[in-house]
């Protein structure tokens, strides 16, 4: 498909090219997966999830996670809240202490402990809430001129639809971009990604709007850009398993037709690669550089099933990788694997991670029966950040 001619993305004074965004998601994109991921093509890579609360109250697991490489920038760091003051509070400390170069506001979370509080893809709802959050983050962080941004789902469900008058509120607020996954909160991780209503935003907004949702391959993103107009792409689960999506990526903007095919072989050398980027990440976070390595084996072991999605190998072998404990037990069993064996093409465009059925949206009680209620909901403030 013929590449879309597009400027680079703009996000207050950051220019970003190719115009893509990792999206970040909880037990994934950590240091070490987001400087695998960097090292095949360019875009914003955005570390997990930190709530609000966690990070005024200093919570030691939060602070650990709000790290970077000295090769990210810009360094993008998503943050989720759901009262005002606390939001400009934690994105104080963010600016006070350099913490990161963006800030990326999380409306988007679907899972029932977060929307039952009334936060994540529950908020935009309570529209008077939503700007009032919103803006208190863009007046936090403008003195120090660092852009924030929001994601945000097209709303509740299809009777609570809150995207476009969520993004013009936004917009007011001062946000330097909007990003919207095309589904709603019910809706979770199944069926199509509803591409029309990206477009409608698109063309409601004058900042820059990202897509997401359904980007599989780099030419889904191709499609998307010339069907709805966006200014670029967020990347959620298209890229589990397979980090040379963001080189396929930047070369279907840059307009290459060439995609990358590994063999089991090479995909083998991206997997030991991955797996030695965690072991570095958690030993210099560890007193024990023998458990650090194990650590970071142990939180490579949830890649494995994507990395070796639809290739042919032995179940014992499989699940032999997913239970290693050390580099030298890693080698020692992709050693095993026939490097030879191409690509499995008929898993093209096929969804990767999670996949579910809609299901009922977990509300607070009375929370739709006003829109203009901008009382931070009760317990809604997460005190652990990640998801």
């Amino acid at each position: 498909m013929t590449a879309p001619t597009l400027p680079a993305l703009t996000i207050g004074p950051h220019r970003v090219w190719p115009p893509v965004v990792l999206a970040p998601m909880a037990g994934i994109t950590n240091v070490g997966f987001r400087r695998l991921c960097r090292e095949q093509g360019g875009g914003i890579y955005v570390c997990e999830m930190i709530t609000t609360r966690a990070l005024v109250e200093r919570n030691p697991k939060t602070l650990r996670m709000i790290a970077f490489g000295a090769e990210e920038k810009p360094r993008s760091l998503q943050l989720y809240g759901t009262d005002p003051e606390i939001t400009a509070a934690a994105v104080r400390i963010v600016v006070e202490r350099d913490l990161a170069d963006h800030i990326d506001l999380n409306f988007g979370c679907p899972v029932p402990k977060v929307t039952r509080r009334g936060g994540g893809s529950a908020l935009p709802w309570r529209r008077r809430l939503f700007a009032r959050l919103v803006r208190a983050a863009v007046d936090a962080a403008s003195p120090a001129g660092v852009p924030v941004t929001v994601k945000m789902r097209k709303g509740i469900d299809d009777d609570h639809l809150t995207y476009v008058e969520a993004g013009l509120a936004a917009q007011d607020a001062g946000v330097a971009a909007v990003a919207l996954h095309g589904r709603t909160a019910a809706q979770r991780y199944s069926g199509t990604a509803d591409w029309d209503a990206i477009a409608t935003l698109k063309s409601a907004l004058d900042v820059p709007v990202l897509g997401n949702g359904d980007i599989w391959e780099a030419d889904d993103a191709l499609r998307m850009v010339a069907h709805t107009g966006v200014d670029g792409v967020v990347i959620g689960r298209g890229c589990l398993g397979r980090p040379w999506l963001f080189a396929d990526l930047e070369a279907a903007f840059n307009g290459s037709a060439e995609r990358r095919l590994p063999s089991l072989g090479e995909v083998a050398v991206t997997m030991r690669r991955h797996a030695e980027l965690l072991v570095e990440q958690f030993v210099a976070g560890a007193r024990n550089p023998a458990r650090g390595e194990r650590d970071g084996c142990t939180d490579f072991r949830k890649h494995v099933a994507w990395y070796l999605k639809g290739f042919p190998i032995g179940s014992e072998l499989r699940r032999s990788l997913a239970m290693i404990e050390s580099l030298a037990q890693l080698d020692d069993l992709l050693g095993k694997l026939d490097p030879a064996v191409p690509f499995p093409v008929e898993n093209l465009g096929q969804p990767r991670g999670r996949t579910n059925s809609p299901g009922k949206v977990f509300l607070p009680d009375g929370w739709l029966a006003s829109r203009d209620d901008d009382t931070p909901p009760d317990g809604a403030e997460l005190d652990d950040s990640g998801g």
